[in-house]
């Protein structure tokens, strides 16, 4: 498996309105758009091969991961080595390419918009307001889990009972060596109707059968096409035709951009983690958190290291 689907076309109305000319891909964590992080990991998982799934005044996407020459001769003319290798590499991450959805018909329409690029080879999808740790390879454990499995693999987590409206969720047996078997999804199940708190998160791998499955998936909830519905028709396929459906259950570090709250929680954690500036980004944390009314740190806190978690 060498493809990576990454849907990219969103219109980003929640951070507006920093998103009115600037796609919310390119929004930046600590020094690098949200995007890049998505890319890499797909990258690390070694998939190389990478389609974005865009829209109108999503130029700025493809540029990023292109070559830029004139900004490469300046920073070889000023002997910016360091900067100059950050900028070539980009382009080298993986072999790029861009398909326009043309209408915001759901998750599930813009998968179904790489099928010419995929053809019959199994794919992942990675969402782009899930950031995946890469000190946690859940990208690779799931494409290994494909490989003993076939079929389809999502990724789920644990979420509060009283969230599972906010998400996709899955009915759920064991399987062999610690995997899951999907049986079911509901897509944002109403309060108390969820078949479990067990939640999709951001990452796929599909068998191409789900383009089958698209074509003639009717819009549903929020009248999109909803990938949730397609993947539900695999998890009732046994061996056969892209089924059945595994699951990862994830208890790593993920990171959520999907709005602005969450955006700068994301941002602070993964500053607090790096080696360059967490150190002092941590000290100057600590001491800016003191000086906010009525938010003093528990006193067998307070000496507790900064450090970056899973924001769910």
């Amino acid at each position: 498996m060498r493809k990576a689907v990454v849907p990219a076309a969103g219109l980003g109305t929640r951070f507006l309105p920093a998103t009115k000319a600037t796609p919310k891909e390119m929004l930046p964590v600590v020094d690098k758009p949200a995007i890049q992080y998505v890319v890499e990991e797909a990258a690390d998982a070694g998939l190389d091969d990478v389609l974005m799934i865009t829209g109108r005044n999503k130029r700025a996407v493809e540029d990023h991961f292109d070559r830029a020459h004139e900004l490469e001769e300046v920073l070889a003319a000023k002997g910016d080595a360091d900067r100059l290798e950050t900028v070539r590499g980009l382009a080298r991450l993986a072999r790029m390419h861009h398909v326009r959805q043309g209408a915001p018909l759901g998750l599930g329409h813009a998968v179904r918009c790489a099928r010419d690029h995929v053809g019959d080879e199994p794919f992942a999808v990675l969402l782009g307001d899930d950031l995946i740790d890469p000190r946690d390879t859940l990208l690779t454990e799931m494409l290994k889990v494909h490989a003993r499995t076939g079929g389809s693999v999502v990724a789920l987590t644990e979420v509060d009972p009283s969230e599972t409206h906010l998400y996709g969720c899955a009915a759920v047996e064991p399987a062999e060596d610690g995997v899951l078997r999907v049986t079911g999804l509901v897509e944002k199940p109403a309060p108390g109707e969820a078949p479990s708190n067990y939640a999709v998160i951001g990452r796929y791998v599909l068998d191409p059968a789900v383009f089958d499955v698209l074509e003639r998936t009717a819009p549903g909830r929020g009248g999109e096409i909803q990938l949730t519905d397609a993947i539900q028709e695999l998890a009732g396929r046994d061996g056969r035709q892209g089924g059945p459906v595994h699951a990862v259950l994830f208890r790593g570090r993920r990171y959520d951009t999907g709005d602005r709250a969450s955006y700068l929680r994301t941002v602070v954690q993964l500053a607090c983690a790096r080696p360059d500036l967490g150190p002092g980004f941590r000290t100057w944390l600590r001491g800016f958190v003191d000086t906010l009314p009525g938010a003093e740190l528990p006193a067998a806190r307070a000496g507790a290291p900064v450090e970056a978690a899973a924001t769910h």
